[in-house]
């Protein structure tokens, strides 16, 4: 039994490394849209009701401990979203590698000690 759940383990990571080799472009972060007041007297910006200058676009993340901001064009918002969800399908794809190897190593050291 556990020669055949073994062999359908190594199935599912090969299936995983596949689908992580074809993910393409990633990027770390979320987007967000702002909206800013500038400071010139009169600007639209500062009437009743104000209409703020934007919408400006920005990824943030943190990368080996360090927080980050990059402006993005609103011409590349959509590879940026591509990328964005490719880093978070890569993330699901390695955690569920990892439950995989995880079962498969304690199968494969049960096998050892039989």
């Amino acid at each position: 039994m556990s020669t055949r759940r073994a062999a359908t383990l190594e199935r599912q990571i090969e299936k995983l490394k596949l689908e992580l080799s074809a993910i393409g472009d990633m990027r770390p972060g979320s987007l967000s849209t702002q909206y800013n007041v500038c400071g010139k007297a009169g600007c639209r910006c500062k009437a009743t009701p104000p209409v703020k200058h934007g919408p400006y676009y920005q990824v943030s993340y943190t990368r080996k401990g360090k927080s980050s901001s990059k402006f993005v064009k609103k011409e590349d918002l959509p590879a940026v979203r591509k990328q964005l969800k490719n880093y978070e399908r890569m993330k699901l794809l390695m955690e569920r590698w990892i439950d995989l190897a995880t079962e498969l190593s304690t199968l494969r050291l049960i096998k050892e000690t039989d």
